[in-house]
């Protein structure tokens, strides 16, 4: 069974979310700007030779529809934070999406990977390539430059994601099986009646072994007695016989 990985697409409005995204799914570029509600998108592909299935949720990025953002990131298993090198306020807004994905989803080590897009508008940049990697090391996560436009390190990104939700998901330790204690058949009132008995058999035979050999030592002085009185009896009756003449 093909693997599925969900993933949702996060960043201020004219980053260029939709141009990756339909970029890596139909490899071609939009130009044309056309603000995103919701777009949904599905690719089969092949992520480190494991044949996978990518569900990839384009969000809104203005303010009004952060209330249906939030719906969507409570199915994400990972998040790409998308700004544009060339809009310093595109690359402050990640800092509260992070926020926002780490409050709904009530966890501070969900999947995320920082992108900075349009690195073909080296002339109009805003925020440079050290700050994009700096913020990607605050949120503990992964950070590439990307161009929709020319190609630039699109699959990289999204196959990038997909291996960070792969060692998120490593990294949780498997429960351990519960044990189930194996109830015996005998009550616990039996099992001490048994014991007791068992041990008050141990002691009638520790005590007729212990009977039985002082018995036997008692009994060697009298028998050694009977035999000496014996051979006296014998040597008595030796020379005292008599000689019969025929």
């Amino acid at each position: 069974m093909i693997k599925e990985y969900k993933l949702v697409v996060v960043g201020g409005g004219g980053v260029g979310k939709s141009a990756l995204t339909i970029q890596l799914i139909q490899s071609h570029f939009v130009d044309e700007y056309d603000p995103t509600i919701e777009d949904s998108y599905r690719k089969q592909c092949t992520i480190d030779k494991e044949s996978v299935l990518l569900d990839i949720l384009d969000t809104a990025g203005q303010e009004e529809y952060s209330a249906m953002r939030e719906q969507y990131m409570r199915t994400g298993e990972g998040f790409l934070l998308v700004y544009s090198i060339n809009s310093r306020n595109s690359f402050d807004e990640l800092q509260s999406f992070h926020e926002q994905i780490q409050r709904v989803k009530d966890s501070d080590n969900v999947p995320v990977f920082v992108v900075g897009n349009k690195c073909d508008l080296e002339m109009e940049r805003q925020v440079s390539y050290e700050e994009g990697l700096s913020l990607a090391k605050s949120f503990d996560c992964k950070f590439l430059e990307t161009s929709a436009k020319q190609r630039i390190n699109v699959e990289e990104a999204f196959y990038g994601l997909v291996r960070s939700i792969r060692d998120s998901n490593e990294k949780v330790p498997e429960q351990e099986e519960e044990v189930v204690p194996t109830v015996s058949e005998e009550s616990p009132t039996n099992k001490k009646a048994g014991t007791k008995e068992n041990g008050q058999k141990q002691g009638d035979k520790t005590k007729t072994t212990t009977s039985s050999a002082n018995m036997a030592r008692e009994e060697e002085p009298a028998a050694a007695k009977r035999a000496q009185q014996s051979e006296t009896h014998t040597e008595t009756k030796s020379k005292s016989g008599c000689c019969v003449i025929v």
